[in-house]
C-alpha cells in the first residue's frame, strides 16, 4: 500500500476537507502521514493519520489574521504573498525532513501550500508523486478562460480568446507580477535559486492534479491538461452531532426557509452578508435562518426581525433539507454542499478565492453572484426572491446535485494514487 505525506496550510477551511482524504486512504489500508499546524492535531490524528507540525515559521492561526481590507486581485495578491509563499522556505525544509525520515510514495498537498513547488524542481525518478489536492477552484490556465483571480466567466469563440489571451499577458505582466518576482526571492532561500516561472500555475507541473468538484461546476476547457481528474466534493453526507435549538419546530414547511451564512473563516464582520439578508427580508413572508460559523450570536443586534432564527452551528445534514435558498460568501466547501443537496444559491463574497467560487456560481446557472464583499439589503433580498421565483436555479443546482451524487469523491485517490505511483516507477 502507498506511503502518503498529506500537506495543508493551517486553517480550518484547508484541513477539514483534507480529514476526508485521510479517512479514505486509511480505510484503503494507506500509510498517511498529515503536515499543517498544531491546534490540527487531535482532529488528524483521530482521522487516523500520523501528525507533523508545520515549523514554527509557517504555523499560525490563520483563522484569525486580521482582514487586508483587500478586494479582488489585491486582495489574492497580498494573501499569496504574505501568507502563502512566505512561507514556502519553512514548508520545503519541513517536507523534504518528512520524506528523509521515512520512505514516501506521493506527496498530497492543496493548492496553497506552497512548500512543494520547489520540489516539482526534481526529477521525478528522485523523488515522490506530487498530488496537488484542489480545495479551491482550478486555477490552471487555458486559452478559453480569463485568468485565476479576476472573477471573470468565460467568453466563447476568436474574440473570448483574444479577450484571454489579453487578460493573461496584463495578469503576467502588471497584475500578478509583483507576486512572481516575490516567489523567486522565496524559491531562491528554500531552493538556491529562483523559478523565473508563474507561480499561480504549478499545477501545471503536478504530476496530478485531483479537482473536489464535477466538471458541471468548472468551466470547460479545451486545452485542459490530462493529469487533472474531477472526482467530486470530499464530503458528501456527514451525519452531525450538533444539537438543535428550540425554535427548531418553526421549520415546518409553512413558508420558504432562507438559510444565510458567512461561513467558518470570513465571519467577523455579519454586516458583510448576514445582516443585509436580514434587513432586506424583514418583512418578507420567509423564514431567515442564521447560522454564525461558531462566532457568538452576540455579534448580532438583539433587536432582529421576527422571522429571524440564529445559532453559533446547526445540524447541517438535517437543515439543508428544509432550506429553499442558500445566502452565503461563497466557501468552496459550503457551496458545494449547497449543490449536492439542490439548493440554489445567492453568493456575495470577493476575498481569497470567493470571487472565483462566485463567478462558477453564476456561469452554472445555480444561483446569483452579488459581484461585491458587502451585499446590501436591497440586493440580497431582491436576489432571494429571483432565485425564490425562477425555478431554472433550482433546476441547475438540482442537475450538478445529481452529478456530485454520481461521482467518487475522497474515495478515488486511493486508486488514482496507486496508478500513478506505479506508472512513476
Amino acid at each position: 500500500m502507498p506511503s502518503v505525506l498529506i500537506c495543508s496550510m493551517p486553517a480550518v477551511g484547508h484541513v477539514t476537507p483534507l480529514l476526508s482524504v485521510v479517512r479514505a486512504l486509511v480505510a484503503s489500508g494507506d500509510r498517511v502521514r498529515f503536515m499543517t499546524g498544531e491546534r490540527f492535531r487531535e482532529k488528524v490524528e483521530a482521522a487516523g493519520a500520523d501528525f507533523l507540525p508545520l515549523p514554527p515559521e509557517s504555523d499560525f492561526d490563520m483563522d484569525n489574521l486580521e482582514p487586508s481590507g483587500l478586494t479582488g486581485p489585491a486582495a489574492i495578491r497580498h494573501d499569496l504573498n504574505e501568507i502563502f509563499l512566505a512561507r514556502m522556505p519553512f514548508q520545503y525544509a519541513a517536507v523534504q525532513a518528512a520524506l528523509a525520515a521515512e520512505h514516501t510514495d506521493a506527496v498530497l498537498a492543496e493548492a496553497l501550500f506552497t512548500g512543494v513547488i520547489p520540489l516539482l524542481e526534481t526529477p521525478r525518478a528522485d523523488r515522490p508523486l506530487i498530488v496537488c489536492l484542489g480545495i479551491v477552484p482550478l486555477s490552471i490556465p487555458s486559452r478559453d478562460t480569463a485568468p485565476f483571480g479576476l472573477g471573470i466567466t468565460p467568453m466563447g469563440g476568436p474574440i473570448g480568446r483574444i479577450r484571454n489571451a489579453v487578460l493573461q499577458f496584463v495578469a503576467d505582466k502588471s497584475i500578478f507580477a509583483a507576486v512572481n518576482t516575490y516567489g523567486d526571492a522565496r524559491m531562491a532561500e528554500a531552493l538556491g535559486r529562483p523559478l523565473k516561472r508563474t507561480y499561480m500555475d504549478w499545477l501545471t507541473r503536478a504530476d496530478l492534479v485531483v479537482q473536489f468538484t464535477v466538471e458541471g461546476f468548472e468551466y470547460q476547457r479545451s486545452d485542459l491538461p490530462a493529469h487533472v481528474r474531477f472526482v467530486g466534493p470530499v464530503s458528501q453526507g456527514n451525519t452531525s452531532t450538533v444539537a438543535k435549538p428550540s425554535w427548531w419546530g418553526d421549520l415546518d414547511g409553512s413558508k420558504p426557509v432562507v438559510h444565510v451564512t458567512q461561513g467558518t473563516v470570513a465571519n467577523k464582520d455579519p454586516n458583510e452578508v448576514i445582516l443585509p439578508t436580514i434587513r432586506g427580508l424583514a418583512n418578507d413572508d420567509v423564514l431567515v435562518v442564521v447560522t454564525m460559523g461558531g462566532r457568538s450570536v452576540d455579534l448580532l443586534p438583539a433587536d432582529l426581525p421576527a422571522n429571524v432564527r440564529v445559532a453559533e452551528y446547526l445540524p447541517y445534514d438535517q437543515l439543508i433539507p428544509l432550506v429553499d435558498v442558500f445566502v452565503t460568501n461563497g466557501g468552496y466547501g459550503g457551496v458545494h454542499f449547497a449543490l449536492q443537496n439542490g439548493l440554489p444559491l445567492v453568493v456575495a463574497g470577493l476575498t481569497e478565492e470567493k470571487s472565483e467560487v462566485n463567478a462558477r456560481v453564476a456561469w452554472s446557472g445555480a444561483g446569483i453572484n452579488l459581484k461585491t464583499n458587502q451585499a446590501t439589503p436591497d440586493a440580497a433580498a431582491a436576489a432571494v426572491r429571483k432565485v425564490l421565483a425562477d425555478p431554472r436555479y433550482r433546476e441547475a443546482a438540482v442537475r450538478l446535485g445529481t452529478e456530485i451524487a454520481a461521482s467518487p469523491g475522497a474515495d478515488a485517490l486511493h486508486d488514482l494514487i496507486a496508478e500513478h505511483v506505479a506508472a512513476g516507477r
